[in-house]
């Protein structure tokens, strides 16, 4: 209909320039998710990665990250909905990286054919992380008895009210082996040649920008307009394509705009979300940066 409308206001009044929509992608990476506790998943990306893809006349979709990693599900199935949308529409998809795209981050950023970064971005964290708290001797100094009752041997595994046990922290470990080495194959096969023979590639390191650019892992150091309007042209104008609204107006988590102070957002959740914000602040505390 907008194509429609467009053809129909005589050329001189028309806005010249290619239009390159614009997805903000942002936030830890978890199912999940709310106004209290916003995250970046494949439900709450969806629709803008559709409307985005839908721009008849652009040539490319960018897409903005800025993400500290978290679920290794969401990020693949995200990185997969980019791909498949940008074979389907037959759009070029760029990347820029912001303040970092790091672990499950940069896990959607290989969705990119190509991505830029700024020189003190932060890029990488090729690895898998699993992370908890446990409580065993909280429970006897309050008097807490805990009571589990299984059908099957490994049913409470890595339960956080017992003591950690080798044989239940080697199956978790071969878990994440597996896990790491499908992220290994995505970044080869969409870095393929590209990429710096270094042995800490796979490390879980993390690196600046500019030293991500020596190693592969990205293209060029670049922001997103001075990019796009070097390679469209003076005239590129850049869309934000906007989350849809949620109760009271609100964005949906994980597009579009920056999430609020964690304090503020501590007080608001209630106790019950105060140990996954704390988890949430962690991931970006690996990086130097706070949530």
């Amino acid at each position: 209909m907008a194509g429609f409308l467009k053809r129909l206001v005589p050329k001189k009044f028309r806005k010249e320039g290619v239009v390159i929509p614009v997805v903000r992608l942002q936030g830890a990476i978890m199912t999940g998710g709310s106004q209290f506790r916003p995250a970046l998943n494949l439900a709450g990306v969806a629709t803008a990665l559709d409307k985005a893809f839908a721009y008849k006349d652009a040539p490319a979709v960018a897409v903005s990250i800025n993400s500290p990693g978290g679920s290794p599900v969401q990020s693949r199935l995200i990185f997969q909905r980019i791909r498949d949308l940008a074979a389907e529409k037959g759009k070029q998809v760029l990347v820029f990286v912001e303040d970092v795209a790091a672990s499950g981050g940069y896990m959607i950023a290989l969705a990119g054919d190509e991505i830029f970064a700024d020189p003190t971005s932060i890029v990488g964290s090729i690895g898998v992380v699993s992370g908890g708290f446990g409580f065993p001797e909280m429970l006897k100094k309050i008097g807490v008895e805990r009571r589990v009752y299984t059908a099957g041997t490994n049913k409470a595994i890595l339960d956080p009210f017992q003591p950690e046990r080798e044989n239940e922290i080697e199956y978790l470990k071969s878990l994440q082996l597996e896990i790491h080495q499908v992220f290994i194959d995505m970044v080869k096969a969409r870095r393929g040649a590209r990429l710096a023979a270094d042995p800490d590639l796979f490390s879980g390191l993390f690196w600046t920008g500019t030293r991500g650019r020596a190693l592969g892992l990205v293209d060029g150091l670049s922001d997103m307009r001075s990019e796009l309007k070097r390679r469209y042209g003076p005239k590129t104008r850049l869309e934000l394509v906007s989350a849809p609204k949620g109760l009271f107006g609100r964005k949906t988590p994980g597009v579009g705009g920056l999430s609020g102070d964690m304090a503020e957002r501590i007080g608001s959740a209630g106790v019950a979300t105060v140990a996954d914000l704390a988890e949430e602040k962690a991931l970006w505390g690996r990086f130097g940066l706070s949530g």
